[in-house]
C-alpha cells in the first residue's frame, strides 16, 4: 500500500463540477492499493501517515504530526501509484489490486484515519476527479508498507 502525502494549506476534490471533499491545512493523501495489500497494511500505513512529523513546531522544525498541528486529512484514491514504470513507454498496472478490493481497502484506510478523531474528507473512488491543492513548503513524501 502506497501513500503519497502532501502537506497542504488547502485541498479539494471535484467530480463533475461538484466538490466532494475539501480541507484547510493538513494532509492530502493520494492512496494506491496493490495486490498483496490487506487490512493490516492499511492500518499500519494509516498509523505511519498520521504519525509522520512533517508540520512545524514553535521553533520552525518539522516535529509535529497532523493531529498535533490541528490539521485535517483528504484521502484520494490513485491507482496510478501502483504502476510499474520500469519498462517501455506505457505503465503497467499489473501490481494494482482489483477494483473491488482496492475500494474496500481505500474505505478501510479512511475509516482508520477517522478513528483517530481527525476531520477526514474523501474523493470518490474510481471517479474522474480534479484535485486542487496548495502544497505547503512544498512538502511531499512517499510512504509504503
Amino acid at each position: 500500500m502506497i501513500a503519497l502525502i502532501q502537506r497542504v494549506l488547502s485541498a479539494s476534490v471535484t467530480v463533475a463540477d461538484e466538490t466532494v471533499g475539501k480541507i484547510g491545512p493538513g494532509l492530502l493523501i493520494l492512496l494506491g492499493v496493490e495486490k498483496e495489500d490487506d487490512e493490516q497494511k492499511a492500518q499500519r500505513l494509516c498509523e505511519r501517515v498520521l504519525g509522520y512529523r512533517i508540520f512545524s513546531d514553535e521553533n520552525g522544525k518539522m516535529n509535529l504530526n497532523v493531529q498535533q498541528a490541528g490539521g485535517s486529512v483528504l484521502v484520494v484514491s490513485q491507482f496510478t501509484l501502483a504502476a510499474d514504470t520500469q519498462k517501455g513507454m506505457r505503465p503497467s498496472f499489473s501490481r494494482g489490486a482489483e477494483p473491488q478490493e482496492a475500494e474496500r481497502l481505500y474505505h478501510y484506510f479512511s475509516d482508520c484515519c477517522r478513528q483517530k478523531n481527525l476531520p477526514v474528507e474523501n474523493g470518490r473512488f474510481a471517479a474522474d476527479m480534479q484535485v486542487a491543492l496548495v502544497n505547503d513548503g512544498p512538502v511531499t513524501f512517499w510512504l509504503q508498507v
